[in-house]
């Protein structure tokens, strides 16, 4: 591996267009202490300047769903204790009459209404979340996935065929009113039913629906995935982009770029490889936005940080990043802090101390976010993961132009390998890390994607003393000790991406990452984290019925706690991380644990099995002796 460079790391930036160097060189006039306060902290199409934030668009265009005076008076009046219930609402009425109306409800009300009568005009002029959707069975859903009778374990095997009935209760599909009247809606169009997470997550989300696509594969619902695939590809082509959710209001950011891992699984899983050179150039087109939109220079090495462009609170968590922001004098200030509640939210970690900058740590709360200066690993992890997966699809063509964009992306793939290597890599501790843009410095803070190049092959594997050094991390941390799981982060802050929280996706990135090492040790250990996990998973689902967006470290199936909402279940995510791990271990995991399992002497006895029932005997002849 490249040793992480030990000079001070230099940020430097491409040329700006001629408009921004007007505005730079206006700015450069100011004197210096406010000079100072409007350094940029890396290269995006817009400048991250306190005194620019004019220049950023809201989230939408919506004066109802994204900003206005409709929004702001019913997002503030706490009418719902939840602020993503009013934007889920459908209008009963065109924008244009909505507006009016409420223009005349607040004059009639001195602009003063009682939360009473707010709650009145809002249900008299809105329906409730959810009348966009209609009922919709899969026609492509089988009960018995030939992946079930791979399962050793019988009562693991029940499990999965429970998990697979779940994707009934997730399915959405748009009503034709959508299409003819988006403008009532909130809800972004798109033609395929989708799978959702769950609870109040009632659209499709981005990163999620890459472990929804894996478990969704497993049930054999290949027309259901192609259709979301389908969905994704139409939405680049009219954003450029995907956004967070399925919602207009989170238009104006992203999530990590998973399409092309959903892409390949699907093609993997069906050899549909017309599917993948139909679908290269759409997600070349999103690997680009990426590239152009996200990537500062570091130490010469081009990497990029999470956070896209949009002014004012998130509308669906109005209130909360208002009263938040209350610590902010200036509106310039709060604006700025705007921009970083939705970079991290673009991150899918909304929110961590993982976030946070303060002294040059990863201390403080909420309003110490910096992440659009933070380089995340998982973020260049995973397009470097992108430009393989387009080099493979434009590799099934058999032409020159596509042979020569085959080498192009292996050659992006690897200038991103090379960065994540010579800024991220840390060797002596063994591990990569965020990277801190304003202090010039490695995070060494742990959450699970300083492993995430192990998970999309972005390691030197021919490096035989790598998984020694990746396991003595592990070790040192004592990331093994948690019966619950891998926590996200060792920071304990009630932020739900924080300790104790442990989440499928980073279980399951963790587990695939060790897996793919050549060494026997960490595919032990990988095995070892997937039977914690599914057992987890199995008890709590044997208790509730439900599975949960994130569970607690400190207890094997204790669902998680902390955030801006209460626990969520359902869960997309969770059931694919589950469903996958139980594919790839079909044949070893068990709903015992392993302590608990009898230990063959080699002559087949089984030692442990007899000492415990040996223990339970004697104590029973005990009190029944004492007791009668």
């Amino acid at each position: 591996m490249l040793q992480t460079r030990q000079q001070p790391v230099t940020v430097r930036r491409r040329p700006y267009p001629p408009a921004v160097v007007v505005v730079i060189v206006a700015c450069w006039l100011v004197p210096a202490t406010v000079r100072a306060a409007a350094l940029v902290a890396k290269e995006v199409p817009y400048i991250v300047d306190n005194r620019q934030q004019e220049t950023l668009k809201p989230s939408c265009e919506s004066e109802i769903y994204c900003h206005g005076e409709l929004l702001k008076t019913v997002q503030m009046s706490e009418i719902y204790p939840d602020s993503k219930t009013f934007v889920d609402m459908k209008m009963r009425k065109s924008p244009n009459e909505t507006l009016d109306s409420f223009h005349e409800f607040m004059v009639a009300q001195d602009n003063s209404p009682s939360k009473a009568k707010l709650k009145e005009w809002v249900e008299s002029n809105f329906e409730k979340p959810g009348a966009e959707f209609e009922n919709w069975t899969p026609d492509d859903w089988t009960a018995s996935p030939k992946f079930l009778a791979r399962i050793k374990d019988e009562d693991l095997r029940g499990f999965a065929s429970e998990l697979n009935k779940i994707w009934h209760s997730l399915g959405r599909k748009m009503t034709s009113d959508v299409a003819l009247n988006p403008d009532l809606y909130s809800i972004i169009h798109v033609d395929h039913p989708v799978i959702v997470p769950g609870g109040r997550f009632r659209e499709f989300y981005y990163w999620d629906s890459y472990w929804i696509v894996k478990g969704l594969l497993l049930s054999e619902m290949y027309s259901t995935t192609k259709g979301m695939l389908e969905n994704f590809l139409s939405i680049i082509q009219r954003y450029g982009f995907i956004p967070n959710g399925g919602r207009i209001y989170y238009s104006m950011r992203s999530q990590p770029p998973l399409l092309c891992g959903m892409v390949k699984s699907y093609v993997d899983a069906t050899n549909d490889t017309k599917f993948a050179m139909d679908s290269v150039e759409t997600l070349e087109r999103e690997f680009q936005f990426f590239m152009n939109n996200y990537v500062t220079e570091v130490n010469n090495h081009q990497l990029a940080t999470y956070g896209y462009k949009s002014s004012g609170p998130r509308p669906e968590s109005y209130r909360e990043d208002v009263l938040s922001a209350a610590i902010f004098q200036r509106e310039e200030d709060k604006q700025d802090y705007y921009c970083e509640l939705k970079a991290a939210a673009e991150s899918g970690m909304d929110f961590s101390s993982r976030w946070f900058i303060k002294d040059g740590t990863n201390a403080g709360n909420l309003t110490d976010l910096k992440c659009r200066s933070i380089v995340a690993v998982e973020l260049n992890a995973i397009l470097y993961w992108n430009a393989l997966i387009i080099a493979e699809f434009y590799g099934y063509r058999n032409d020159i132009g596509s042979i020569a964009k085959k080498e192009e992306y292996l050659a992006k793939a690897d200038e991103l390998k090379k960065a994540i290597n010579a800024v991220l890599w840390d060797e002596a501790e063994g591990a990569w890390f965020d990277y801190d843009l304003i202090n010039k410095k490695l995070r060494k803070y742990f959450t699970p994607t300083n492993l995430s190049p192990l998970w999309v092959g972005c390691y030197a594997r021919e490096d035989k003393e790598l998984p020694k050094r990746i396991l003595a991390y592990i070790d040192r941390l004592h990331l093994d000790r948690y019966p619950g799981g891998v926590p996200n982060t060792l920071q304990n802050t009630n932020e739900q991406w924080d300790f104790p929280n442990v989440w499928a996706p980073m279980q399951h990135m963790l587990v695939m990452g060790l897996d793919s090492l050549d060494n026997a040790e960490a595919k032990e250990l990988a095995f070892s984290w997937a039977q914690r996990w599914v057992r987890g998973n199995y008890l709590t689902f044997n208790k509730t019925h439900s599975m949960f967006e994130k569970y607690d470290a400190q207890e094997l199936g204790g669902h998680g706690s902390g955030g801006e909402y209460e626990v969520q279940t359902g869960f997309g995510w969770t059931n694919g991380a589950a469903m996958d791990l139980m594919n790839k271990y079909a044949d070893r995991l068990t709903t015992v644990d392993a302590a608990e399992q009898p230990e063959d002497n080699g002559n087949g006895a089984l030692v442990a099995y007899s000492i415990n029932t040996g223990i339970i005997a004697t104590l029973l002849a005990f009190f029944v002796g004492v007791f009668g």
